[in-house]
């Protein structure tokens, strides 16, 4: 699902851990770039947003247990509510136009290996229960902490559940890759993807261009039901253009297709 929600852990400072929680905390608060859809602040070295499913909440502890820093901490509630995480320092590429260097072989590469290591980290769990792993489900740039231009941790683990592998890597070549938006030669697009299956390590690849077509799909259909049903945020999604945006990249990507499952070689 396209979300440019959560970018709660934006910012150019030094990141810290604290729990701290007073009186005078709300007039410190400061509100972070890229809320879109839900208002997010910082607090000292916090961040504080609206509660995520416990299942999330959970995935962070267990990351955190196995001192896996991709990720924030999850520290608890505060007085109103809302989930109290780590501020992890960095840049989120929030606004576009998105930097060239997103795109790098190098980047993309990254990206890959730190959603391999936190899919090892759940594989026969009770997180992941029968499925392979625990995935993200919406791993974009926008959900994605850079430091000096690498990837150093993914935030808005909102929409985690059990799954298979490959959904999460074909996330990442449609939402990191750019397909069907900023990336338009099919040649192109194919070794980029090729970058992200080889960084990863995955070996069954038969489904991969497939399970973006399927995320594509999901996604302008989920934004399109949801904003039908009154969803505000959906709703805002929809009259920014986003349904469209999708749309067009699913064409893109289905016109396409042979030219992308052969550059996977």
């Amino acid at each position: 699902m396209f979300r440019d929600d959560r970018m709660e852990l934006v910012d150019d400072d030094v990141a810290g851990q604290s729990q701290a929680s007073g009186p005078g905390e709300r007039s410190q608060e400061r509100a972070l770039p890229g809320g879109f859809v839900n208002a997010v602040v910082r607090v000292g070295d916090t961040v504080r947003r609206p509660p995520a499913p416990g299942f999330a909440h959970d995935l962070l502890h267990h990351l955190e247990q196995h001192g896996w820093a991709g990720a924030p901490n999850h520290l608890g509630t505060d007085d109103q509510g809302r989930d109290i995480l780590t501020f992890v320092a960095g840049h989120v590429p929030w606004k576009p136009p998105r930097p060239a260097w997103l795109r790098s072989e190098e980047s993309l590469a990254r990206v890959a290996a730190l959603v391999r290591e936190f899919h090892d980290l759940t594989a026969g769990t009770d997180l992941a229960g029968d499925h392979e792993v625990v995935c993200h489900n919406d791993l974009s740039p926008r959900n994605t902490i850079y430091r000096d231009g690498s990837p150093v941790a993914f935030i808005d683990w909102d929409t985690a559940a059990p799954g298979l592998r490959v959904q999460d890597v074909a996330h990442v070549c449609w939402q990191y890759a750019g397909l069907g938006a900023e990336v338009l030669d099919p040649v192109l697009a194919g070794r980029l993807i090729r970058v992200v299956a080889d960084a990863y390590g995955l070996e069954d690849r038969a489904g991969l261009v497939r399970t973006v077509l399927w995320w594509q799909d999901r996604c302008w259909q989920g934004i399109e039901r949801a904003a039908d049903g009154g969803d505000v945020a959906m709703g805002r999604l929809r009259e920014a253009g986003v349904v469209g945006e999708v749309q067009a990249a699913w064409g893109w990507t289905a016109r396409h297709r042979g030219e992308l499952e052969q550059g996977l070689g």
